[in-house]
């Protein structure tokens, strides 16, 4: 079944690929299955010269049995911190972030030094790592968190600092300078004087309001140093 375990017919058919001289991206074709699939599985078994079909099944089958190993579970949460942080989660979804996204910021928020990596999500969040992977892509593009590699690794952590909400703030304004734009144009091409021109004027007006109040809000935060 394509995408599914490679099955005793499988392997035959890529013994056989082998035996003829085909490539991998042909016998996964004729398979249904990716070339990286069929080189994978050939490498991990024998290599294109020492492959056959019932020894990598067994080598399989043994691979399967063997125990994984435990992963520690998550230190107990406090009663008190479980609740401010589902209180937390449920403001941020309020905000217009999904869930998962709002469970790992409120993961990153808690944490003693505002850093996880990928795997320390799943295990504390206790989900796939392919919703933490969309969560944090998501949190990434909005400018809510910083990716940085584990030092002396290969592994990406993800981490929060003093400057998240500014940048979202500064990318707001951004989008409000954009709306200001077109609402003065919309308001120059309907007329001032008509309905649809009064409220792009009425818009405009009310962004660019917005948007200085911001600015000044920013301003002094980076005066004060707050």
């Amino acid at each position: 079944m394509p995408g599914g375990r490679l099955t005793d017919d499988d392997r035959r058919q890529i013994a056989e690929g082998l035996t003829g001289k085909l490539g991998y991206t042909e016998i996964g074709r004729r398979l249904g299955r990716p070339a990286s699939t069929v080189m994978r599985e050939v490498t991990r078994n024998g290599g294109p010269d020492g492959y056959r079909a019932e020894h990598a099944h067994e080598a399989t089958r043994q691979r399967a049995r063997r125990p994984r190993p435990a992963q520690s579970p998550a230190p107990p949460v406090p009663d008190d911190v479980q609740e401010f942080t589902e209180s937390f989660v449920a403001l941020l979804e309020q905000q217009g972030l999904s869930r998962m996204a709002s469970r790992v910021l409120a993961a990153l928020y808690t944490a003693e030094a505002g850093r996880l990596t990928a795997a320390e999500l799943v295990r504390q969040l206790h989900v796939s790592p392919a919703s933490v992977s969309q969560a944090v892509a998501f949190l990434d593009q909005q400018g809510l968190l910083i990716r940085t590699r584990v030092p002396g690794g290969r592994r990406e952590r993800y981490e929060i600092d003093d400057q998240m909400w500014l940048r979202t703030t500064l990318a707001a304004m951004r989008m409000n300078e954009a709306l200001v734009d077109i609402s003065r144009r919309g308001a120059a091409l309907f007329g001032a004087a008509t309905p649809a021109g009064a409220r792009f004027d009425s818009s405009a007006g009310f962004l660019h309001t917005v948007n200085r109040c911001l600015q000044q809000g920013i301003e002094e935060w980076q005066r004060t140093g707050a």
